[in-house]
């Protein structure tokens, strides 16, 4: 026994064997394990969500084919008859039954989005002007050194926060309100992640907040009648203007900022002919391109759809769009960055629909987003030199690490090489902790999503409009639940 403990113990025995090969594995991990996680964790959505709906494009839906059914006047459904809308519902919530996002097509969805573009309206000058200020204030609050390292999710939030309060009250945003608006943001993103759970409170004071304002009479916005009352009038603006607008901006303008700072030549020519603005817009299409904000939109058909090349749909079916495979149709070497490629083609040309597609609920900031980045992005490349070796994916979970080096001051002590080193280090662990608790946290909700069923009860209660049903006994979930692969 005694020898054979020796062996054991010995160079090039069985435990050092063993020990040598856990070594490996832990010390390899973040080249390996976030990408098992993330896997598993898609295989627990499909088990707990069923089957998936329809992906396209496909082996029979070409890009043309995707076009032509993404804007089909029958694949108009929203939230009625599919599963996965009982994450987002989840995600959303409170008041996702009045999120323009959620709302099915109608009457209720006409007045809502008017409503919306109404709120979005100015000109492209005054619009300019109020997120370059917002962008200004923000970033000389938060970044005062001339050598820091940021999030830039995190840091664009309270710029967009400003933003939209001012689009919404018509008033300057108040820091404690710009503060209850970011965690409230904050919140619902990365709860969208499953990084963590979600915070009710946060929502419930945000939702508070607007319900005062609303009993003041201090929205100066005619809000649609087909909002039932006041608490539905604040879950609408919460839903589209703190939540939607407020996360959707903060990850586009990172997607961009990281981008920039990871193409160092790019940048510096953004920078230099930041006064015209024509190249700042071709980085902006290529990084919108590369990482559009939605991996999949989906669309529930509410008749039969026939593409006439023996293509067809029944009423009923789940559609996911797939942006990302849609987006890298089209072009040469999709997987670069590559701004250069917008010299020769135009968006309109082009597979690119960021915002989706003009006839079927295109995103309403589809004029005012590319207006208000270029503003945003001139504020920043104004002050700062961007450099960040972080991975850089479409979902965007690590919030994009970067460091800023502010322009006109002596170079820093702190070397910004090593701290380049430092975060890629950084990053390639937080990886690993945050795959863990995104397949820990994101099994809780979808699972507790599932048992709540908040679209399909709504709907097994409210007709398409919102109209209580004269008995709860309706069906109200017509179409199997389906599932698609969303990560935000």
């Amino acid at each position: 026994m005694v020898t054979k403990r020796l062996a054991d113990a010995a160079p090039g025995g069985p435990r050092a064997a063993a020990g040598a090969a856990a070594l490996a594995a832990a010390l390899s991990s973040p080249y390996w394990l976030p990408r098992a996680l993330v896997a598993l964790r898609g295989r627990v959505f499909a088990a707990v969500n069923g089957p998936e709906g329809v992906i396209v494009p496909n082996d029979r839906v070409g890009p043309e084919g995707f076009e032509r059914l993404y804007a089909h006047p029958a694949a108009n459904g929203r939230s009625r008859g599919a599963g996965l809308s009982d994450l987002f519902w989840y995600w959303l919530s409170p008041g996702p039954e009045v999120h323009q996002e959620h709302l099915e097509p109608g009457p209720r969805y006409d007045a809502v989005a008017r409503t919306t573009l109404a709120v979005l309206g100015g000109s492209s000058a005054e619009l300019s002007a109020r997120a370059a200020a917002c962008a200004a204030r923000v970033l000389d609050e938060e970044v005062p050194g001339s050598l820091s390292v940021v999030r830039l999710r995190d840091l664009m939030m309270p710029v967009w926060a400003e933003f939209f309060h001012e689009l919404v009250f018509r008033e300057p945003c108040p820091r404690e309100v710009r503060d209850l608006i970011t965690g409230n943001a904050r919140d619902v993103v990365d709860s969208l992640k499953n990084t963590r759970l979600r915070h009710m409170g946060r929502r419930t004071r945000l939702t508070r907040y607007l319900l005062g304002r609303l009993a003041a009479g201090e929205v100066p916005h005619e809000l649609p009648a087909e909002l039932s009352d006041d608490l539905d009038k604040a879950h609408y603006l919460q839903g589209t203007f703190f939540n939607t607008a407020v996360v959707q901006m903060s990850e586009a303008m990172a997607h961009l900022l990281l981008a920039l700072a990871q193409h160092p030549d790019v940048q510096r020519r953004a920078a230099a002919e930041a006064w015209d603005g024509r190249y700042l817009g071709h980085v902006l299409n290529e990084a919108l391109r590369r990482y559009p904000l939605f991996g999949i939109a989906h669309r529930i058909t509410t008749a039969d759809i026939d593409l006439g090349d023996g293509t067809a749909y029944p009423a009923g079916t789940v559609l996911c769009f797939d942006y990302p495979a849609f987006h890298a149709t089209g072009v040469t070497d999709p997987e670069v960055f590559d701004p250069d490629r917008w010299e020769h083609i135009t968006a309109k040309d082009a597979h690119h629909i960021p915002f989706g597609v003009a006839a079927n609920r295109s995103c309403p900031a589809w004029r005012l987003a590319p207006l208000v980045m270029r503003a945003a992005t001139g504020e920043v490349l104004g002050r700062f030199v961007l450099r960040s070796p972080v991975s850089h994916t479409r979902s965007l979970p690590n919030r994009a690490p970067c460091v800023l080096i502010r322009r006109g001051r002596r170079r820093p002590r702190t070397r910004p090489a090593a701290l380049l080193v430092l975060l890629r280090v950084r990053d390639r662990w937080e990886d690993v902790g945050r795959s863990l608790l995104q397949l820990g946290f994101g099994t809780w909700m979808v699972a507790d999503a599932r048992r709540q069923r908040l679209a399909s009860s709504y709907f097994a209660r409210h007709d398409s409009q919102g109209r209580p049903r004269a008995s709860t006994g309706g069906d109200g979930t017509a179409g199997s639940p389906a599932h698609c692969p969303h990560h935000r």
